[in-house]
């Protein structure tokens, strides 16, 4: 089982804030862990690991940093990127499903889009892409990657802090993240079937 507690006490700070802004930005980042990972890393600053306070600036830069550049490159890039065939790392599938929780969301899709895996990666590029003004992509952008990057990193400390002996259960509590995080996707697809 991948160890994502291993995983940050190994990056510390500079492979955390890499890994949310590669998923956040890089078409490549779809399949990095990123609730679990912001979750177990406000975990263990809550056990003195990390300092919560530097991680949460890092963190809500790299999450707003990602998703800006991910827009940039829908404006600039996605165009051509979007009528080649599938390959190792580009899915029309995966472009399909964001477009379609696009058009069923809107412009709130780049808040909603933080909590979903997946969508998450895609939704700035097609903002971009689909000449959202950067302007309104920006105001969007910043509150999503304050209640995703923020958000779910508090919800990890205070959750450390209140429950005595909570890293017991912390794989379990990781697991539920990750089955959370994907049920949206979930139901918006078998709500098509």
């Amino acid at each position: 089982m991948f160890d994502i507690t291993a995983l940050i006490k190994t990056a510390g700070y500079v492979g955390i804030t890499a890994i949310v802004f590669a998923e956040s930005g890089l078409l490549i980042g779809f399949f990095l862990p990123g609730d679990s990972l912001l979750f177990t890393a406000g975990f263990l600053a809550s056990q003195g690991y990390l300092n919560i306070v530097m991680l949460l600036p890092l963190l809500f830069v790299a999450a707003v940093a990602g998703d800006s550049v991910g827009y940039w490159f829908g404006k600039k890039i996605g165009p051509k990127l979007f009528i080649r065939e599938e390959s190792l790392l580009f899915r029309k599938s995966h472009v399909e499903k964001t477009q379609k929780f696009f058009e069923l969301h809107g412009k709130k899709t780049i808040i909603l889009a933080r909590f979903i895996p997946v969508v998450r990666t895609f939704a700035p590029v097609l903002a971009g892409v689909g000449s959202m003004e950067y302007k309104t992509f920006l105001t969007y952008n910043v509150v999503g990657g304050l209640l995703w990057a923020v958000g779910v990193t508090l919800a990890g400390f205070f959750l450390g802090r209140v429950i005595p002996d909570v890293d017991k259960y912390l794989l379990p509590i990781i697991v539920g993240i990750v089955i959370l995080s994907v049920l949206p996707v979930l139901k918006h697809l078998f709500s098509k079937s």
